[in-house]
């Protein structure tokens, strides 16, 4: 029975996890917080990524990664807040 339940756990961990449809939602200084843009970037290709550095509302610096899509709005792809450790 131990042979079998480390890789049934293993497999009932992964069954939670997806890799699609996971949008990280904005944050306040995130460009997309209150709506998209009003400017479009019409002369950036399709699916190229552009990062955008702020403080959010704790005093932590937050760096985020921007795709831009095919009708040329903005998603975020990754956000990384950098902790201080003291």
């Amino acid at each position: 029975m131990k042979r079998f339940a480390l890789p049934l756990l293993a497999i009932l961990a992964l069954a939670g996890c997806t890799t699609g449809g996971m949008t990280l939602e904005p944050i306040p200084g995130s460009i997309t917080y209150h709506a998209q843009p009003r400017t479009k970037l019409t002369k950036a290709p399709v699916g190229s990524t552009f990062e955008h550095q702020f403080i959010d509302d704790r005093g932590r610096e937050v760096y985020e990664t921007y795709r831009i899509e095919p009708d040329r709005s903005l998603s975020i792809v990754r956000r990384y807040v950098r902790v201080e450790v003291f």
